[in-house]
């Protein structure tokens, strides 16, 4: 997946957020497969399990048998049909998640060679806050940041003024 680039802005900001919001004594179930963010979280001193690459829009099993404190959703809910049933399974009481904004001037990403790496969804904020909202989450903060690109062009300039990145802490009510 990052073959050709290393998103190292947003695992930046990702990691100071999370450890704002949450302690190296709290065990932390994140969504989706191993990966290089994993290791980030490991190397400030988190305790993370994964969940296995199970399609979680059919199989929350993972979800609902997880002992963990907190639940991490890093670039994960824009990629399943149903994120509300996700949200909804999660037994902790915190959550840090985030996801790629809808930008006005760029339709949704989607891979042509791989079926998983696509988004069903790209939020707004205020959706994505409702989504949570629905799902019986109260968000207690939020973040947002820009991901301008090294190329000339249109777009590229519109997203040195386009927030592109949206990450919230949430606690069930």
């Amino acid at each position: 997946m990052y073959e050709n680039s290393f998103p190292n802005k947003r695992f930046k900001h990702t990691i100071e957020f999370l450890k704002k919001h949450v302690s190296n004594s709290e065990t932390v179930l994140d969504l989706g497969v191993v990966n290089p963010f994993t290791k980030i979280m490991k190397d400030h001193g988190f305790i993370v399990e994964n969940t296995k690459g199970e399609d979680l829009d059919e199989d929350t099993s993972t979800i609902k048998n997880a002992n963990a404190e907190v639940v991490t959703a890093f670039e994960i809910f824009e990629h399943l049909l149903s994120p509300y049933t996700v949200l909804k399974a999660i037994k902790g009481d915190k959550l840090v998640a985030s996801v790629p904004l809808k930008l006005w001037f760029s339709s949704a990403y989607r891979s042509k060679t791989d079926m998983l790496d696509r988004h069903y969804h790209e939020f707004e904020d205020w959706q994505f806050d409702w989504l949570l909202e629905k799902a019986g989450w109260k968000i207690i903060d939020r973040k947002k940041w820009t991901n301008p690109p090294k190329k000339l062009g249109i777009r590229p300039i519109l997203r040195h003024f386009t927030a592109r990145y949206y990450i919230v802490y949430a606690e069930r009510i």
